[in-house]
């Protein structure tokens, strides 16, 4: 899984904030002067559009890897009036604010992968992923995209969530796990459920879910999923115990998958492991229950056809319960 950090903005001293913080993670990383550059100007740009045009607006900065590479993600999520016309928005001299205009598109540039989802009237997510250096066209996991928001409750500084992705043949591994509680020891719990987890990959989900359920008894116990695709069968399979939710996607229709009540690592009734059918190109959401229920991607015009990282933000920005960690985990196959 990957850090992430969530900076109000509201005021142009937040926006100055945010560019010292993302600078100072770019530099943690490894990127050069030239990148660092990169991720200054479009956090600057994104975080001065926030105080322009939103309402509760947000950036999260994380970092991302692939094939050893180091990158940042930034996602600005906001509440504001929206774009009727993304495209419009993004050209040069294009402004609404009395400014030059060339924000967006100065964005879109710098960034090695840039995403937009914009609703008149209820908000905005923006999505710039810049990479330390140059990243492989194939990777590991390139029949998939990842997307997810892992967050702490507010006021503490460790989040009791955590997420994590795996492979092992030709099987895609997926886990969520959410600590009992909040802070350190429920952190403690999800790391050492991620760390079996990791170690049992060759397993089946519910020998898996076994592995963390004894793993677990010294901790807290947590709230844990684990879901494994198999695209070229076209199958998904999943065990969960306690209040993670997972649902998937796809054009044909959506069907939310079955956790039993519990708690791993001490009372856990029934680990019980569901099949599936995958619909090609589908999608699929796992959550904590930081996040509320009723959410519905029909309802976001085009949004399921965004980067699982845009998809993640809108939920969470919509849907967070604002009470405890939250984490968004979603995922894509590609076609």
């Amino acid at each position: 899984m990957r850090e992430t950090v969530v900076l109000p903005i509201s005021e142009s001293s937040q926006a100055g904030e945010a560019r010292r913080l993302a600078m100072a993670l770019a530099s943690r990383l490894g990127f050069n002067d030239t990148q660092r550059g990169k991720v200054g100007i479009v956090v600057t740009e994104i975080a001065n559009n926030l105080v322009r045009h939103a309402r509760e607006g947000q950036l999260l900065l994380g970092s991302l890897a692939k094939d050893d590479i180091a990158g940042i993600e930034i996602l600005a999520l906001d509440k504001g009036p929206g774009m009727v016309d993304i495209g419009e928005c993004l050209r040069d001299g294009y402004s609404t604010a009395g400014t030059a205009g060339k924000g967006l598109g100065a964005i879109s540039r710098l960034s090695a992968f840039f995403d937009i989802h914009s609703v008149p009237n209820v908000g905005t997510a923006l999505l710039s992923q810049i990479w330390a250096s140059q990243t492989p066209s194939s990777t590991p996991y390139s029949n998939i995209e990842i997307g997810a928001v892992c967050l702490p409750k507010t006021g503490e500084e460790v989040s009791g969530d955590r997420w994590a992705i795996d492979r092992y043949a030709d099987r895609t591994l997926l886990l969520v796990s959410d600590g009992l509680g909040h802070g350190p020891m429920a952190a403690q719990a999800s790391l050492e459920a991620i760390k079996i987890f990791r170690e049992n990959v060759r397993k089946s989900p519910a020998e898996i879910m076994e592995a963390v359920h004894g793993g677990l008894r010294s901790t807290r116990g947590a709230a844990v999923a684990i879901a494994q695709l198999k695209f070229e069968q076209q199958i998904i399979r999943f065990v969960g115990v306690g209040n993670i939710s997972a649902s998937v996607m796809s054009e044909s229709g959506s069907y939310s998958m079955v956790s039993h009540n519990g708690t791993v690592g001490h009372e856990v009734r029934k680990i019980q492991e569901f099949v599936y059918q995958w619909p090609k190109g589908g999608l699929l959401v796992m959550h904590s229950d930081g996040l509320g229920t009723q959410w519905r991607l029909d309802r976001y015009p085009g949004l399921a056809a965004k980067h699982p990282s845009t998809i993640a933000g809108v939920l969470y920005r919509d849907f967070n319960r604002g009470r405890d960690d939250v984490t968004v985990l979603v995922a894509k196959e590609k076609c």
